[in-house]
C-alpha cells in the first residue's frame, strides 16, 4: 500500500499562527498532522486545549502524533523524563497529553528522553527515565496508544544520550521487560540517524518491525527530501516494501514557503493518500 504522510505542524507552516496550521495542511492536501507539545507548560488551560481541538476538527485533519511536554526546545531542552529536577513536570503532563490524544483519536505519543544532567549520574538518570516511561506507557495503554522513543543527532543535541537506533531500542527493551507492556516502540527519524552515520535502508532491513513511527528530513540542512544526501526514493520504496503500516511524518525545515515544499512527493499534494 502507498506510504501515508503526515505534516509536523511544529516545524512546517510556522509562517502562520499554530491554530491556522491545520487548515493550511488540509489546503495542501494532507489529512493527517503531528505536533510537538504545543503549549508553554505541562498542564495548559482547558480553553487552550479546546481551541486546538477546534482548529484540528474544523480543518478536518487527524492528529496522528503528539509529543509529551519536552521543556523549552528553543533553549535546548530535549525532554524531561530522565532529569530529576524536571521529572515532576513530565509526570504532570502524562495524563494531560494522553487525555488530549484520546480526545483526538491520536495513538502515537513521543517521549523525548532528556539531556544529561551534570549533577546526576547517568545510571540514575537512566533509572528515572525507565520509571517515567513505564508510567507513560501504562497511561497510553489505557487508550490503545503507543509511546515512541527516538534517537537524536549529537551535532544539534550534544547532551542527549540516545544517539543511535541501538541505544533507543535498548531503552525500549528495558521498559518492556520492567513493565510487561509492549506498547512502546522506536521512532525512526532518518534525518537524525543518517547524521550519526546510520544508513536508512540498512536500518529498515534490520529493525522496521520495531518502528512505531517514522519521520523524515534531508541531510545536512534538514530540508525536504531532494535537498540533501539521503536517497529518499530508494529509502521510501524499501520502507513500503518492509510492511511498515504507520505514518511517515514530514519533520523538515522547508526550503521556501511550506506550501511549496511538497513537490518531491511521488504525487501531487492534492492526491496525497490519507487515513482516518
Amino acid at each position: 500500500m502507498p506510504i501515508t504522510y503526515d505534516v509536523n505542524l511544529s516545524i512546517l507552516f510556522t509562517e502562520i499562527p499554530l491554530l491556522e496550521r491545520p487548515a493550511a495542511a488540509a489546503a495542501s492536501g494532507f489529512g493527517a498532522v503531528e505536533l510537538w507539545w504545543p503549549f508553554a507548560g505541562p498542564t495548559p488551560p482547558d480553553a487552550d486545549l479546546d481551541a486546538l481541538q477546534r482548529a484540528l476538527d474544523d480543518a478536518g485533519v487527524q492528529l496522528v502524533g503528539l509529543n509529551f511536554d519536552a521543556g523549552d526546545m528553543a533553549k535546548g531542552d530535549r525532554g524531561l523524563l530522565s532529569r530529576p529536577a524536571e521529572s515532576g513536570r513530565f509526570v504532570a503532563n502524562i495524563e494531560v497529553a494522553v487525555g488530549f490524544a484520546q480526545r483526538m483519536g491520536c495513538r502515537t505519543l513521543n517521549a523525548l528522553y532528556g539531556n544529561r544532567d551534570a549533577d546526576t549520574s547517568p545510571a540514575r538518570q537512566d533509572e528515572l527515565a525507565v520509571e517515567n516511561l513505564v508510567l507513560a506507557t501504562a497511561a497510553a495503554d489505557r487508550i490503545g496508544a503507543t509511546v515512541v522513543v527516538e534517537a537524536l543527532n549529537s551535532y544539534e543535541s550534544p547532551h542527549y544520550p540516545l544517539t543511535s537506533s541501538r541505544a533507543a531500542l535498548t531503552v525500549i527493551d528495558r521498559v518492556r521487560a520492567e513493565s510487561g507492556l509492549h506498547n512502546i516502540a522506536f521512532l525512526a527519524d532518518f534525518y537524525h540517524l543518517h547524521r550519526m552515520g546510520e544508513e536508512s535502508i540498512e536500518l529498515i532491513d534490520r529493525a522496521a518491525d520495531r518502528f512505531g513511527h517514522v519521520q523524515i528530513a534531508d541531510v545536512p540542512g534538514r530540508g525536504q527530501p531532494g535537498t540533501g544526501a539521503i536517497p529518499y526514493e530508494q529509502v521510501l520504496a524499501r520502507l513500503d516494501a518492509s510492511g511498515y503500516a504507520g505514518y511517515v511524518g514530514l519533520e523538515y525545515k522547508p526550503v521556501g514557503p511550506s506550501a511549496d515544499s511538497f513537490d518531491w512527493l511521488p504525487f501531487r499534494p492534492s492526491t496525497v493518500e490519507v487515513s482516518s
